[in-house]
């Protein structure tokens, strides 16, 4: 009986270690699309408290439950407990990444089935990242004539697949790639006119922005990286004299729905432009209004100087989630 019981626990000892091994850490954001039970448990479902989440508010992402995820690991703030399992159909993921991701192969990203390459180009409206980054240096100085005031300010430029990061980078830039050690990271080295535009539409280059942006993703992009930000500053050209800046630009104040965002891309870009577009919301926590922070645009083909986002834009798969159905274009300063 004696040696039952020992075997039996040393099974179950090997089991839960190996449930710990099958978890993948993850960091970024998950943003969820629906109301969806958010669990304690993936396999009984245990939910206490009852607890779902908020169509269009972001979460702290944690882990995936394994390599190709069918739940990701959720912090839900106020639910007992705060750590929770939710389906990868109740949402989509910005910003995140699989720390057990290799990098790909020569620094070159997967192609798409048409064989171009693909990227999701990523969009922030900067006053609303400020509400939930109150002490980053470029929020502080935030100003009503700043060029992010009024427009679509940069986040990156990404190569996918969704894992393809950090090609050929260093241990000790990887070790270095978080917030409190961007100044770190190896400086970025542009032209001046190139600096300069990227200082006025990355207002995160304050907080060294550029450089984490180059070693996780542009590492990947197979081009240097005078080319990597002279290719998405022309693409946010674009964007931004476009009528979606125009739309956001006389909604400060108000709302907008994922539809009419989408709807303006159609408009600036071509019928289905916006199908490739996916909205992404935050929660002011001082207020605990919606505000629409994000925009994730999906691209294929070549990148370059004279490119087209059109083009770019058309030859992409559309996303059959539009994301965060409405939320508020957020004013400058501190709400």
């Amino acid at each position: 009986m004696r040696i039952a019981v020992v075997f039996g626990l040393a099974l179950l000892a090997g089991s839960l270690a190996g449930a710990a091994h099958a978890d993948v850490k993850m960091s970024g954001t998950f943003v969820a699309d629906a109301a969806c039970p958010a669990t304690q448990a993936i396999k009984n479902a245990k939910n206490p408290g009852n607890v779902s989440t908020d169509a269009g508010k972001t979460y702290q992402l944690l882990a995936g439950n394994k390599d190709a995820p069918t739940h990701y690991l959720i912090l839900v703030p106020g639910a007992d407990p705060e750590r929770r399992w939710v389906k990868v159909s109740c949402g989509h993921l910005s910003g995140s990444s699989a720390v057990t991701a290799p990098a790909a192969p020569g620094g070159q990203g997967k192609p798409a089935a048409s064989g171009k390459p693909e990227y999701v180009f990523a969009l922030s409206w900067q006053p609303a990242f400020c509400e939930t980054k109150s002490n980053k240096t470029e929020c502080k100085a935030q100003s009503l004539g700043e060029f992010d005031a009024t427009n679509f300010t940069l986040h990156g430029l990404w190569p996918q697949p969704n894992g393809n990061f950090y090609c050929q980078a260093t241990a000790s830039d990887k070790a270095n790639d978080n917030p409190a050690h961007w100044q770190d990271l190896p400086p970025v080295n542009l032209d001046a006119e190139t600096r300069a535009e990227l200082d006025r539409v990355m207002p995160g280059t304050a907080s060294k922005l550029e450089r984490h942006e180059w070693i996780k993703h542009g590492t990947c992009y197979g081009k240097s990286q005078q080319e990597y930000f002279s290719d998405a500053l022309h693409l946010m050209r674009e964007v931004n004299s476009s009528p979606v800046r125009d739309l956001f630009a006389k909604n400060i104040g108000g709302k907008l729905t994922a539809d009419q965002i989408r709807s303006a891309f159609d408009q600036s870009f071509g019928a289905g432009a916006g199908d490739r577009v996916r909205v992404s919301c935050l929660i002011d926590p001082s207020s605990g209004r919606r505000l629409i922070g994000e925009l994730t645009l999906g691209l294929a083909g070549p990148i370059g100087p004279n490119s087209s986002l059109k083009d770019l834009l058309l030859a992409s798969v559309p996303t059959n989630k539009a994301g965060c159905p409405t939320g508020t274009v957020d004013a400058i300063g501190f709400q």
